[in-house]
């Protein structure tokens, strides 16, 4: 195995939790512990919220290592979450300045973009053409596709020429690695060749989501004694639907059933205030803990509940916390369609539900709580299937495709 000096582009980075933050963390980690150099480009941590954390600046130059990755922090008009415009302008601002910062990193053998929205890749397609190196898209969603299924662009000649744009990265790319299948799918219809498509899912580091007692702790303080705890955890955005969980706690009040919602997003204030008109006293609602905290309230659920909008290119995405979920050992009531929910059924994971069918959800909850013994099977066989998504083995695949890439071997060379 050649030494091979890998820069990664990314938006999002830890101290963040975000999945698009820890899968780049988790993977740069294993690539440091193989022998290789990781440098990676990022801004100031500040998702979800828009805000700067504690401890850093949004200032035009930061470094610092991380478990022997070199990070380079860049500056970045920082906006919150929500606002199509203000987002826009954020990846735009990243995207010039993780260009500009590159220029100063030297001796790079392969350089890797990862999405869900593509200006980073554009930034790392103008890399690749300055430091006459190979780049690889990380493909984590269909961008524009994404935008349009939710409604936050309606401008056809805007969204014509971003496909346009998106078409163009696709092709100048030495390799495209999608997180599903279906991505893939869908990229080989519109004519990008299979062969440069590699699929390497979204997993868990088992070494960090794996069972535990619940938090005594936490459980006190949330009043959650006795409780049958659904949980949500993750980004309260426009594409999640909670509505949905929301309504199913209205229904359920009263059974013992708790819904607990951990995270931020665009819609998280509108859903608190959905649930006090309703004065729901079985819902609650968290702001976004440390990473380090996060296991801590995972620890407290029976179910996790992870859901979409019914919308048909949400058919094509696995929500990575379908993985973290079944290593912590918790059933999944699964309200996304699709590929994802093949995972669940064959893993014997949990029970897929009809995204945005309130009835389901409730009828779910309801089978789960009353039968402790199947319960405590979806447990076993999350524990048993999460060994097939381990963070670590995923990040050594995609390892092997960056050495192939930097060594100029051609697609599928043995």
């Amino acid at each position: 195995m050649a030494f091979v000096h890998i820069l990664f582009l990314t938006d999002n980075f830890p101290p963040e939790v975000n999945a698009p933050a820890s899968r780049t963390f988790e993977h740069c980690r294993e690539w440091v512990k193989a022998g290789h150099k990781v440098t990676v480009i990022t801004c100031a941590p500040n998702f979800p919220k828009g805000k700067v954390f504690d401890g850093y600046r949004n200032k035009l130059w930061q470094r610092e290592k991380l478990e022997g990755i070199e990070v380079i922090r860049v500056w970045s008009y920082i906006t919150a979450n929500e606002g199509f415009v203000r987002r826009i302008l954020d990846y735009q601002s990243y995207m010039l300045a993780a260009f500009v910062a590159s220029l100063f990193v030297r001796k790079v053998d392969v350089i890797v973009g990862t999405s869900p929205q593509f200006f980073t890749a554009c930034s790392a397609y103008a890399v690749s053409r300055t430091k006459f190196r190979p780049y690889i898209f990380e493909l984590r969603d269909l961008w524009p596709e994404s935008i349009k299924a939710v409604g936050a662009m309606k401008n056809e000649r805007a969204i014509r020429f971003l496909e346009a744009v998106e078409m163009f990265l696709y092709r100048k790319s030495a390799r495209v690695v999608s997180v599903t299948r279906s991505f893939k799918d869908i990229l080989v219809r519109r004519g990008i060749d299979a062969r440069k498509i590699e699929v390497i899912t979204n997993g868990v580091d088992i070494s960090q989501f794996k069972p535990r007692a619940k938090d005594p702790e936490l459980t006190a303080k949330l009043g959650l004694e006795g409780k049958f705890v659904a949980g949500y955890i993750g980004t309260h955005g426009l594409a999640h639907g909670l509505e949905t969980l929301v309504e199913a706690a209205e229904r359920l009040r009263g059974t013992g059933i708790v819904f607990l919602f951990l995270g931020d997003g665009a819609r998280k204030d509108a859903l608190k205030q959905m649930a006090a008109e309703r004065k729901l006293d079985n819902a609650i609602f968290i702001d976004s803990v440390s990473k380090a905290d996060v296991a801590r309230y995972w620890s407290l659920l029976d179910v996790s509940v992870i859901h979409l909008k019914k919308t048909d290119l949400f058919t094509t995405v696995i929500p990575s916390k379908l993985f973290e979920s079944m290593g912590m050992g918790l059933p999944v009531l699964h309200g996304v369609a699709g590929e994802s929910a093949d995972i669940v059924r064959d893993e014997g994971a949990g029970i897929p539900f009809e995204p945005e069918n309130v009835d389901e959800l409730c009828a779910a909850l309801s089978r789960l709580k009353s039968n402790p013994a199947e319960l405590d099977a979806f447990k076993a066989s999350c524990l048993k299937g999460a060994l097939n998504y381990d963070r670590t083995g995923l990040a050594l695949r995609l390892m092997r495709i960056l050495e192939d890439v930097a060594a100029k071997k051609p697609p599928n060379a043995a």
